[in-house]
């Protein structure tokens, strides 16, 4: 039997993965890829197979693969073709290694046309490609992370006290990004799922009032909730200094590390009704509950969505 391969490890989620995969599975099964050298180091040093791959040139990737039966690719943080093609080079090259599993981090509703968000695109774009050159697959199809919400809510607690976007009353099942680095650990050291597409939600559905409202029970602050247009959402992050698009410039430390045009359409796409997907998925697959939001804001050091990791050129 070939060994687990997990990328991305030098990213918040992936590196999140890395922790808990090392609690599933020996560490001479394993194998970790990384953009940044420098974040490999420690593996390596515990004697873990490790490989520095750059996803934008499919040069030396299936070298890299070549010991693994299978392999989860962490969804790349930039936004559009550049991505895709990213992601198809990981694909191709898994193919030509004789990887026989692909486990991709995608997105709730990724297959639906109608769900505006640019996000889902490059998501639908991968899961589309993985099934066309006939690979098995595990498709986790991750809610929003919670930890993105509890960092805005505190923003505006420094601020003016009026949390504002686009998202309405639509439902969310908020879901910490711990939990989905968990579901990819579990993902990848089960032998008996195949071609199958697991939906990673937290374990309530939410409207931002909601979440809010958790929020300040647990805080005692009184952020109220205001509903934007999309066009005021954009002029909130542009007042922020958050770039449209992921080929933008992000500012170090900024509490949104995304583009505003993912952000505002994910808005757009919970707000629709499109971002509600609610199954016991994360249960089946770990055997445990997922965190709550209240857990999460009663924790809130260790829920912050944290800095952008992104050294891509």
């Amino acid at each position: 039997m070939g060994k687990l391969l997990l990328t991305g490890v030098d990213g918040n989620l992936g590196k999140q993965a890395a922790e808990y995969v090392l609690q599933l599975v020996d560490k001479d099964d394993l194998i970790f890829c990384a953009y940044n050298p420098e974040s490999l180091k420690e593996y390596a040093e515990q004697g873990i197979e490790t490989h520095v791959t750059n996803f934008n040139n499919k040069d030396g990737l299936a070298a890299a693969f070549a010991n693994a039966d299978k392999l989860a690719l962490i969804s790349m943080p930039f936004v559009g073709t550049k991505r895709q093609k990213a992601h198809k080079n990981v694909v191709d090259a898994a193919e030509e290694a004789g990887v026989k599993q692909i486990i991709y981090t995608s997105l709730v509703n990724a297959d639906d046309e109608m769900n505006p968000s640019v996000e889902k695109i490059d998501h639908a774009y991968t899961e589309d490609y993985v099934k066309e050159i006939g690979m098995d697959y595990i498709f986790l199809r991750n809610s929003q992370y919670a930890e993105a919400m509890v960092t805005n809510y505190f923003t505006y607690v420094k601020g003016d006290g009026i949390l504002k976007n686009n998202q309405g009353n639509g439902k969310m099942a908020y879901i910490s990004r711990k939990d989905c680095a968990k579901a990819v650990a579990y993902a990848l050291a089960s032998q008996d799922i195949h071609e199958a597409t697991l939906n990673i939600n937290g374990p309530e559905l939410m409207t931002m009032t909601d979440f809010i409202e958790v929020g300040n029970q647990v805080t005692g602050n009184q952020i109220t909730y205001q509903e934007t247009t999309d066009e005021e959402n954009y002029a909130v992050f542009e007042a922020m200094g958050v770039p449209r698009t992921t080929d933008g410039e992000f500012k170090d430390g900024s509490e949104a590390p995304y583009s505003s045009e993912g952000m505002v359409t994910f808005g757009q796409a919970i707000r629709l009704g499109k971002m509600d997907s609610f199954t016991d998925d994360f249960k089946k697959l770990t055997g445990q509950e997922p965190l709550t939001v209240k857990y999460m804001f009663e924790h809130a050091d260790e829920f912050q969505v944290g800095e952008r990791h992104s050294q891509d050129n």
